[in-house]
């Protein structure tokens, strides 16, 4: 364990091991691709949400935005799981991912319950959209968290303590 300044010990991010495993992993790269992608298609598709809610004009290319959106998102997702095998040996729930994960089953619930929405013509067009919007308040909390792990992971690569392994659990 790592001691911080204010005293608090915190658990290095990734060990040595699975650093070298991330490292050498494919999907590392893939990820790397894909989250400003998925970030992309989300602040355009935000913004023909946005557009719809306050004109009433292109349903059309709002709809197809949040289904391309969800289907990065599904995408970012399997691909995700895989780099979380390769890096943890588990393809959810790792612990040093647990609370993204958890966070990340709501943001695809909910992109999901967009989709049944659209298929089953439940919540009228503007609902529709307003759960989209719900949806990407979630993705961004999401999108957040991730950001922060992947900041603690390089300020743990920039420091000169060796990294140790710390047992968590027997699920690791």
């Amino acid at each position: 364990m790592r001691v911080t300044q204010a005293g608090a010990s915190r658990e290095p991010l990734y060990t040595a091991e699975q650093r070298r495993r991330r490292d050498a992993s494919r999907w590392t790269l893939v990820q790397g691709v894909l989250a400003p992608l998925q970030f992309l298609v989300f602040l355009v598709s935000l913004w023909l949400v946005l557009r719809f809610l306050v004109t009433g004009e292109g349903l059309v290319a709002a709809t197809v935005s949040v289904i391309l959106k969800t289907a990065v998102l599904y995408l970012i997702m399997v691909t995700g799981s895989l780099w979380e095998h390769d890096v943890f040996g588990r393809y959810l729930f790792a612990h040093a991912f647990f609370w993204e994960d958890v966070v990340s089953m709501l943001v695809l619930a909910l992109h999901t319950a967009y989709l049944v929405a659209l298929a089953t013509d439940a919540l009228g067009h503007h609902g529709q959209m307003y759960l989209a919007l719900a949806a990407y308040a979630a993705y961004v909390v999401n999108a957040a968290q991730f950001l922060l792990k992947l900041r603690a992971a390089r300020l743990q690569g920039s420091t000169r303590e060796p990294l140790r392994t710390v047992s968590v659990g027997a699920s690791e």
